[in-house]
């Protein structure tokens, strides 16, 4: 007869991660919200080509908002640790809505690039970062760290923990499907209604969708801050933890592959005189990526997350090694999908780690840091791509995936004893929840 150890548990899957109780209600109007996500930023583009006559211009503004949700988003994360989920989106989204407003009137009215620059820097601090907020209730939900949501007594004591990294999956395949729908309606409305029409769509279901999100207070993890009472430990600042400074350059390098494949596909698809090649190849790269992030939220993983990130980063910066040397569509196309393959188990399991890593009290604002550090990885990497691409071909745009991501693989092995789990309690969770035995590396 088994003992308590050899206890049958179902396995982790998507199934199951969505049967969990409470998850529905913040899961459709998060998908909503996250959308304008990714119109902003081929929004600006389109507008502001369309009223300078100039990519540079476009490009520079588009840039502007990028490192300024880079820089404000963590600071926001740490408010909605600190004060709740509600109590910073209510007034980001507002926020978001009056600044993507005026750009798109200082655009339209001809204002001098300088206005333009002023405009961006609130539109890209205010942009809600549903996303991370969305993680950070699953963590709340299967955590059992959320006291309001539904279930979640039966969460502490039924294993729910187990699908952590099933819900990082999920939110990855979520990302990347945002990220293939977005820039389509945008691009759709700017080209086809106009050129302000992408901006103003994304401003109305940035305050639509994030009133929706934020008007689901059950499922939203507690916050830590209010009260005189709140511990010190309860208001530690999520860049204080080794582990996620290390997961930050991680995603910079995450991020140097997204931006560089994005500009280099564009110049190469221009130096074969076949831009519509573009969109395709884009399209390959980006369906890897969703494709091993299916996967590998159907997988009962036995390998602990740190060895799981060593050994998928590695494969990440061989992949991308070669980008550089390809010379005919085909082998893009091939190259390109075993590159997007290998990205999704990196991001999966960078935020699988923040469970691990993170008190509840700072995730949300962890996981801001990640996505921000993507955003950031991406803005570099499309600036420093362009120029290279420029000056000396799609080729040499090819090389900043390859140096982003072995600068960041130095820096994850030479610091990888940071990534051990040190939230209390951790192992105890997971030998309750009678999983498969799973080691720190």
């Amino acid at each position: 007869m088994p003992g308590a150890e050899g206890a049958a548990v179902p396995r982790p899957g998507y199934g199951r991660l969505l049967r969990t109780p409470g998850v529905w209600t913040f899961l459709l109007p998060g998908f909503a919200a996250r959308q304008p996500f990714a119109m902003l930023t081929i929004g600006i583009v389109l507008l502001v080509q369309h009223t300078t006559g100039s990519y540079g211009s476009a490009g520079a503004v588009a840039a502007v908002t990028g490192v300024s949700m880079a820089l404000f988003a963590p600071q926001g994360g740490k408010l909605a640790d600190r004060f709740g989920q509600r109590a910073v989106l209510v007034p980001g989204v507002l926020l978001h809505t009056v600044s993507v407003a005026a750009l798109i009137g200082l655009a339209l009215a001809g204002a001098p690039l300088w206005a333009l620059f002023v405009a961006a820097v609130p539109t890209g601090a205010s942009v809600p970062q549903v996303g991370p907020m969305v993680r950070a209730r699953w963590a709340a939900v299967l955590g059992g760290t959320s006291p309001t949501s539904p279930g979640s007594r039966a969460n502490r004591s039924g294993g729910a923990s187990a699908l952590l990294p099933t819900a990082a999956a999920f939110e990855s395949v979520t990302d990347e499907f945002t990220f293939v729908i977005g820039p389509v309606l945008a691009t759709a409305l700017c080209t086809g209604v106009h050129p302000a029409a992408g901006l103003i769509a994304e401003a109305v279901l940035t305050l639509a969708g994030g009133l929706l999100f934020a008007a689901q207070r059950h499922t939203q993890p507690q916050p830590n801050g209010r009260g005189a009472g709140a511990s010190a430990g309860a208001r530690t600042s999520a860049l204080s933890v080794p582990g996620v400074r290390v997961l930050i350059v991680v995603f910079l390098g995450i991020g140097s592959v997204f931006g560089g494949m994005q500009v280099s596909l564009t110049a190469f698809a221009a130096e074969i005189g076949d831009p519509g090649a573009n969109g395709v190849l884009y399209g390959i790269f980006a369906a890897g990526n969703m494709l091993a992030g299916i996967v590998c939220g159907a997988v009962a993983w036995k390998v602990g997350p740190r060895r799981r990130l060593m050994v998928g980063y590695a494969g990440l910066t061989l992949a991308a090694s070669t980008l550089w040397a390809v010379d005919s569509v085909p082998l893009l196309a091939g190259l390109g999908l075993l590159v997007g393959l290998c990205i999704a188990p990196a991001l999966i399991t960078g935020y699988t780690l923040v469970e691990s890593l993170v008190p509840a009290s700072a995730r949300t604002e962890a996981f801001t840091w990640l996505t921000g550090a993507v955003a950031l990885g991406q803005a570099a990497a499309v600036t420093l791509a362009g120029q290279l691409a420029d000056a000396h071909g799609a080729s040499a745009g090819f090389v900043v995936p390859l140096l982003g991501t072995a600068l960041a693989l130095a820096t994850l092995v030479m610091l990888r004893s940071r990534l051990a789990p040190t939230v209390p309690g951790l192992v105890a969770m997971r030998v309750m929840s009678h999983r498969a035995p799973v080691t720190v590396d």
